[in-house]
């Protein structure tokens, strides 16, 4: 594939755990365990297929909603990954890191996911960023309320702010915006996903639940990409 024909920034939403549990009536954690397998295939296949960013939705901010016992067994197996499988990302030349609310999951985890952080800070190979508590409206209102903060300072004049400036202040200011979002389980929609970055990203959606999701299928989503033509609101040439 020639590079300039890839995707640079994939961004996936990993739906379906529950219901791969659901469907082989075994408990909900299993399809996260299964799930988690399903990150590494992906982050491999995003490596070799020369991606240079990776973003996944791992925990939204309305997952709290979910019972005390799912939100205990996630958080128990997002730590076990962070503390076994962070070498071998290291050694992939994979750069960690974290966008949303960590800090929600106590102060503890938060301190392991900033020291895997800073653990692999040097890596360039592909940069992998978490959204963990992470909510597209939240984070555009952070936005506004950083710039809100240095108008009231009196560093920032309002008729000064553009979009460029207000994607300065979004958590992923050091990213570009995705080129390609993809989602398993066959639904359609963003659920409050990098709203703001996704503006122009092509969407494909896929049927397969998170945890089958394979290589394959990642291949598969890059050839649809690359066959769209990218216009951003120009025409056809």
């Amino acid at each position: 594939m020639p590079p300039e024909a890839l995707p640079r920034h994939v961004a996936v939403i990993m739906d379906g755990n529950g219901r791969w549990a659901q469907a082989r009536g075994v408990p909900v954690v299993q399809g996260h365990r299964e799930g988690g397998e399903a990150v590494q295939r992906c982050v491999r296949a995003a490596i070799e297929h020369g991606i240079t960013y990776l973003t996944l939705y791992a925990f939204s901010s309305e997952n709290w909603r979910r019972s005390g016992e799912e939100i205990s067994d996630l958080t128990g197996l997002m730590q076990f990954y962070l503390r076994h499988r962070l070498k071998e990302l290291d050694e992939q030349g994979v750069r960690l890191r974290i966008i949303g609310e960590p800090e929600r999951f106590g102060a503890s985890f938060c301190r392991e996911l900033r020291r895997a952080e800073e653990k692999t800070r040097g890596n360039t190979r592909l940069v992998l960023s978490l959204a963990l508590s992470y909510g597209s409206r939240a984070e555009i209102a952070g936005s506004a309320r950083i710039l809100a903060e240095r108008v009231r300072a009196g560093t920032l004049a309002p008729q000064d702010i553009d979009e460029d400036m207000f994607a300065s202040a979004l958590q992923t200011h050091d990213v570009p915006d995705p080129d390609l979002v993809m989602r398993t389980s066959g639904e359609s929609r963003l659920s409050n996903f990098l709203l703001w970055q996704s503006a122009y990203a092509e969407l494909i959606f896929l049927d397969v639940l998170w945890p089958d999701f394979s290589e394959k299928d990642f291949a598969e989503a890059i050839q649809r990409y690359m066959r769209r033509q990218r216009r951003f609101g120009g025409r056809p040439e």
